[in-house]
């Protein structure tokens, strides 16, 4: 989710363009390296999304990587993809029930897999596109989820039908620029960002309107969609946005990438270039000392936070 933004701190979207630039939000290091573990893997490719499920957590990765915890640390559990080729996977999401894993990837990748059976089942190449997938959003329950996937390509896949061959459709949301990130908070209402600075919304999981960003004047990376005004984008030069339902308020931090925005009532995390972690609280945000300069590209907050990166890299907070 969004979180509120102090009086103080709150800037016109117009003015986004010189916040960036100049950083003018002051944080200070809330954690010490030491409140950080860096957790054991069996691979070392980089991993670009974790997200929680009810058998546990899980990450995806270069090489068509699927890893999850154990005891002695995380261990693989596919090397492949969903095909087996090798495709990198970019994206993950979870069914409303936890039952289910999604991810998506390169070259069509889209794989659904069911810890409690340790079974992955191949939906690659809806309509048969094989573009580069970059992201998932999956609501509903295991077996009847709503898919939607965004990639390379400008358009948006989905399925109201678990993404049963023959029932995917699609659309192009807006001028075909690459979507980087999609998140949903309802069956069928969610938001989408592309690389153009705009960012879509749907009600009907079919038609998208753009609601900005104006003048924003960075990249988009990151999305979290929580309600029809409660949403957070992250992107270039440690810019967050957050909007509710009627204005967009712009942040910055810093001027690293950050690829990837979590957030929980008021509080939450963004992560980005250079081992670079974010934490948002109702009143602030503060950049953390952690244990890498890998670049991090996703994090996952449920009850403590878990983020990855380059290199098969895990933290844990």
């Amino acid at each position: 989710m969004s979180r509120p933004l102090t009086a103080t701190r709150r800037a016109t979207l117009a003015g986004l363009g010189a916040i960036v630039a100049s950083g003018s939000v002051t944080g200070v290091a809330a954690a010490a390296e030491s409140d950080w573990t860096v957790e054991a893997t069996e691979t070392d490719s980089t991993l670009h999304d974790v997200v929680s499920a009810s058998a546990g957590r899980f990450a995806v990765g270069g090489g068509g990587v699927l890893t999850a915890p154990a005891a002695d640390g995380w261990r693989t559990l596919r090397a492949g993809g969903p095909t087996g080729n090798g495709s990198n996977l970019y994206g993950a999401a979870v069914t409303d029930d936890g039952e289910r894993v999604w991810f998506v990837g390169a070259s069509g990748a889209i794989g659904e897999y069911i810890p409690a059976t340790d079974t992955l089942v191949d939906h690659s190449a809806p309509m048969d596109n094989t573009n580069n997938y970059n992201a998932v959003a999956v609501t509903g329950r295991a077996g009847e989820a709503n898919v939607y996937v965004a990639g390379d390509s400008g358009k948006i896949y989905y399925s109201f039908e678990n993404g049963a061959a023959g029932t995917w459709d699609y659309v192009t949301p807006g001028s075909g620029s690459a979507l980087p990130a999609i998140d949903f908070h309802g069956p069928r209402s969610g938001h989408a960002v592309d690389t153009n600075g705009r960012v879509f919304v749907t009600d009907d999981g079919v038609t998208w309107n753009a609601i900005g960003i104006e003048d924003a004047d960075v990249t988009f990376y990151g999305l979290d969609s929580d309600a029809p005004d409660d949403v957070a984008v992250s992107g270039g030069n440690g810019a967050v946005l957050t909007y509710d339902g009627a204005n967009w308020t712009p942040d910055a931090l810093g001027d690293a990438d950050l690829v990837d925005v979590e957030t929980d009532g008021e509080a939450g995390y963004v992560v980005g270039s250079g081992g670079v972690v974010q934490e948002l609280t109702a009143d602030d945000r503060f950049a953390l000392d952690t244990p890498t300069g890998e670049n991090l590209n996703a994090v996952d907050v449920d009850g403590d936070a878990v983020v990855v990166g380059n290199g098969g890299i895990v933290l844990r907070r």
